[in-house]
C-alpha cells in the first residue's frame, strides 16, 4: 500500500464511546478523538488541534473522507458533521450500503466485530512533555475511518446501541459472512 498514502500520514485509534449511535442501518455518531487522553502510542491530542484544518477544509469546500481501515481506495461513506467539542472531535455520517465495503462494515458493526474509529492525519505541531508523551497542538485531519484496532482503549462501544442497525439484511448478510468463513476455514490443509 505504499505509494498510496500520502507521505507523512499518521494515524491515531479510538473506539467508540458510549456516545455512539447507529441509526437506519448506516447513520453513525460518535467521538474519533478524545481530548486530554493518553493513546498507546503516548500522544495527547490537546483541544483546538483541529480548529484550522477544519476551517481550512470548509474554505476548500472539502471534506474529511470516510475511509475503511485507512484504505484510500476505499472509502465507505461520508462524514456529514466533523467538528471539535469540550469532549474531543465528534463526527456523525452514513455509511453508504450501495458501496460492497459499506455494507460489509455496518454488518460488521451490527455483529460487534470491529467497534474502533481512527484518524488518519499530518502533524503540524506537537511537543513533548516530562512524562515522555507527544502532546499534539495542531493536525491536518485528512480522514476518519472505520477500524478493527484502536489505539484509545478508554473510549468503548456500547452493545447496545447497535439494535437500530439494520435489521434483518445486515443481519442476514453477517451470516452469510460467518458462513463462508467456515466453508474457507474447512478447505484449508491443515
Amino acid at each position: 500500500m505504499t505509494g498510496l498514502i500520502p507521505s507523512g500520514l499518521e494515524m491515531k485509534f479510538c473506539r467508540f464511546d458510549e456516545a455512539l449511535t447507529v441509526t437506519e442501518g448506516r447513520v453513525i455518531e460518535g467521538y474519533a478523538s478524545l481530548f486530554g487522553a493518553c493513546d498507546q502510542g503516548g500522544d495527547v491530542v490537546s483541544k483546538g488541534v483541529y480548529a484550522r484544518s477544519l476551517k481550512g477544509l470548509d474554505a476548500r469546500g472539502g471534506r474529511v473522507k470516510m475511509l475503511w481501515q485507512h484504505d484510500p481506495s476505499q472509502p465507505i461513506g461520508v462524514w456529514d458533521e466533523v467538528r471539535e467539542d469540550a469532549k474531543g472531535l465528534f463526527v456523525k455520517g452514513r455509511i453508504l450500503d450501495t458501496v460492497e465495503k459499506g455494507r460489509e462494515a455496518a454488518a460488521l458493526l451490527e455483529a460487534g466485530a470491529i467497534d474502533g474509529l481512527s484518524i488518519g492525519y499530518r502533524t503540524v505541531r506537537a511537543t513533548k512533555n516530562d512524562k515522555g508523551e507527544r502532546l499534539l497542538s495542531e493536525v491536518e485531519l485528512w480522514e476518519v475511518s472505520l477500524v478493527t484496532f484502536p489505539m484509545l482503549p478508554q473510549a468503548r462501544v456500547d452493545a447496545t446501541k447497535s439494535e437500530g442497525l439494520g435489521g434483518d439484511l445486515l443481519h442476514d448478510l453477517a451470516t452469510v459472512f460467518q458462513d463462508a468463513r467456515r466453508k474457507l476455514a474447512a478447505r484449508e490443509p491443515r
